[in-house]
């Protein structure tokens, strides 16, 4: 007997939900059809979802970009196609732009018999009027508990005449790139409805905040999904979804949520004491690139590179330095570095933990206790400048050193507070031209060591191509900001 392509997938995905079922990762359905496992799953989870929409005073106040605002950073890769999921925003302007309208149209999911609601800050951003329908489409109106922009995160509560259906969170962090998943929400206002794929990718960053660890998937999401559940076939939320990637505003399969492990700490804080509070050490970090980790000694790319300190901080008082490797935070260890941020913020403030670190060749170990993250924060003085030395240009690692003087600070604009020595000439296709260096970069630092003269950098460019490495670690500074980067000793 010949099965057609449709029916040979049809079977296939049967066999593999009914694995999920047998080896207990799903609730075992009444039938086997394929159809009947997502059917029994949609009529259990579709109560805990309700249907959101606000109204504000003007258009004026209304949140800015309209339905078509962008998620990321401007500036981001892709940015343009990133979307959140607003809804239509009413009818177009009229008469009388001071009568109330519809903002926005979202999802959101029950967590709490008693009326505790959880969606996406942004479904909500400047509502003065909350209203919320439920499944059987009884309509209540909601007060915010507390919202936190940073991770697009809100907590609302409604006054249920009896106890309503809730939600059971899920564990993300056993979330698998291929695992079936159900999404349900209020897609274009249209009210309940539910849709199935799998997760495509896990630890997504789409460069929409510090803290970006996405789970992406195929499931058709589209405008008013935002701040709906992903469901796993246990029937736990793992995910809110978030954003899509898209060109036209529709899905074309690419979506984003925010994983349950990262947004259950949050939300629990904002239950507790209406707003999230988050620990900060104060120190400056960027990726480990395979150059850096060689010129550094590191086995591999991994850790978080201490880029700067900020004077004060608890990572100067735990005395780190810039160009120090974190390895470890708290005992987790940080294979990439953006997910440092996340630890740093999830730990609680005034609490003692230990890092290790990658510091002149072998590990060591420090503890510090972590501040509250203040977003106010004042930045920190400029250094005090440093006396110049007056010493010739020299040629080292590629590229053409010159003492600091007045009229190379006039020239390139650098600051009286400025330090190190200046790059006057980067050779076209060398190694730094590659790295995007320019004249006017300084150069303040070879390995952990600073250096304000030519000399300095002569005899630690020698020290470091003594010890056997391929590259020297440079750190170089434009405009303030400072990066490290690794550069190949010259032949000879």
């Amino acid at each position: 007997m010949f099965f057609g392509r449709r029916s040979l997938m049809r079977t296939a995905l049967t066999a593999l939900l009914l694995l999920a079922v047998a080896s207990g990762r799903a609730e075992a359905p009444e039938s086997t059809a394929f159809s009947e496992v997502f059917a029994q799953l949609a009529a259990r989870l579709v109560g805990v979802v309700v249907n959101i929409s606000t109204t504000q005073a003007t258009a004026s106040s209304a949140p800015k970009g309209g339905p078509e605002a962008q998620l990321p950073a401007p500036g981001a890769p892709l940015d343009e196609f990133f979307r959140d999921f607003f809804g239509e925003k009413g009818a177009p302007g009229g008469a009388n732009p001071s009568v109330p309208r519809a903002a926005s149209l979202g999802s959101g999911f029950i967590i709490d018999p008693s009326g505790l609601i959880v969606t996406n800050n942004h479904v909500i951003a400047n509502a003065e009027q909350i209203t919320v329908t439920l499944s059987d489409d009884s309509t209540l109106q909601a007060e915010v508990i507390g919202r936190d922009g940073v991770s697009d995160l809100a907590l609302l509560k409604v006054e249920p005449k009896a106890p309503l259906t809730a939600a059971n969170w899920g564990d993300s962090a056993k979330t698998r790139v291929g695992d079936w998943v159900l999404a349900i929400g209020n897609p274009f206002g249209l009210g309940g409805t539910v849709t199935s794929g799998i997760i495509s990718a896990t630890a997504r960053d789409i460069h929409s905040g510090p803290y970006d660890d996405f789970l992406q998937t195929d499931a058709s999401i589209n405008r008013g999904n935002s701040g709906g559940p992903m469901f796993n076939l246990a029937g736990e939320v793992i995910g809110i979804n978030t954003a899509i990637f898209s060109p036209s505003g529709g899905s074309i399969g690419i979506g984003f949520a925010i994983p349950s492990a990262f947004a259950r700490p949050i939300i629990d804080q904002l239950r507790a004491t209406g707003k999230v509070e988050r620990g900060w050490i104060g120190a400056h970090i960027q990726p480990v690139s395979e150059e850096i980790a060689e010129a550094v000694g590191l086995d591999k790319s991994r850790g978080a590179m201490i880029g700067a300190v900020d004077p004060g901080s608890p990572a100067a008082q735990a005395k780190l330095q810039p160009g120090d490797v974190i390895l470890t935070f708290d005992g987790k260890p940080i294979d990439r570095s953006r997910q440092l941020p996340r630890l740093v913020a999830d730990a609680a403030p005034d609490t003692m933990v230990k890092l290790s670190m990658w510091r002149d060749g072998k590990e060591q170990e420090v503890e510090l206790k972590v501040a509250a993250l203040n977003p106010n924060r004042p930045a920190p003085p400029p250094p005090e400048p440093e006396k110049p030395k007056p010493p010739p240009s020299i040629d080292a690692l590629g590229l053409k050193l010159t003492k600091l003087t007045a009229e190379l600070r006039k020239q390139f604009s650098l600051p009286e507070t400025a330090k190190g020595v200046v790059i006057t000439e980067v050779p076209q296709n060398s190694p730094g031209a590659t790295q995007g260096l320019r004249p006017g970069d300084l150069v303040i630092a070879v390995g952990h060591e600073a250096v304000g003269s030519l000399e300095e950098v002569q005899q630690k460019v020698a020290a470091a191509k003594k010890s056997g490495h391929k590259n020297a670690l440079v750190r170089v500074e434009r405009e303030g900001n400072s990066r490290f980067i690794a550069l190949p000793f010259e032949a000879g």
